[in-house]
């Protein structure tokens, strides 16, 4: 307890305990919620023990056929002013973490991937039809600062994004990734233990 006061004061102790009930009330299996928190669509949202989060976070789920589009693995943290939005679905691993500031979407207005689906750019934004294609974010995942998870995505297991990267295309497990678009640099090797540079011909 002596600890925990060093920690956080007794101020901050109190609001951990306000936050704490105000978490089982919410949640009731995660860990702890830090308010304010914005939760859009909760009936659609699934989350697993150890579930933590920061502060000014945003989750909201608006599905296409009233199922589960968003869902969070064991142990999940993330850190403060982390916006995630599933209409499809975003599928999040256990052990994930992921820094502050941090966007993932499995959707956006309009299609622009240079097919029959493209939306014109005379449409208003809004009034353009929502897209969206399933994103999943395997376990041990770690998301670094504002980075940014686009629809149609899969994270591979074991994977880091640095940080400021746009991942806009899937990445394989066990890799350092960064960039925009996020490339991956580096590749754990289970052999020597060592994460290796990957070179590029």
């Amino acid at each position: 307890m002596i600890n925990k006061v060093k920690q956080y004061g007794m101020f901050g102790l109190l609001k951990m305990f306000i936050n704490v009930c105000r978490t089982k009330l919410t949640f009731f299996q995660a860990r702890i919620i830090r308010f304010p928190i914005d939760i859009r669509g909760k009936k659609f949202i699934k989350i697993e023990k150890g579930f933590t989060t920061g502060i000014g976070c945003r989750i909201e789920a608006y599905p296409i056929d009233n199922s589960v589009a968003l869902t969070f693995g064991e142990n999940f943290q993330m850190n403060d002013y982390v916006h995630i939005t599933a209409r499809e679905s975003v599928k999040i691993g256990n052990n994930v973490l992921l820094a502050s500031k941090i966007y993932i979407s499995d959707c956006s207005h309009g299609s622009y991937s240079g097919d029959h689906n493209d939306s014109s750019p005379k449409i208003a934004p809004n009034d353009r039809p929502l897209f969206s294609k399933p994103v999943v974010i395997e376990d041990n995942v770690w998301l670094g600062e504002f980075v940014s998870v686009l629809p149609g995505v899969t994270i591979g297991q074991g994977t880091i994004v640095g940080a400021n990267s746009v991942v806009s295309k899937s990445l394989p497990s066990n890799v350092i990734a960064v960039g925009v678009p996020a490339i991956p640099i580096k590749q754990f090797n289970f052999e020597s233990q060592l994460w290796e540079k990957i070179e590029r011909t």
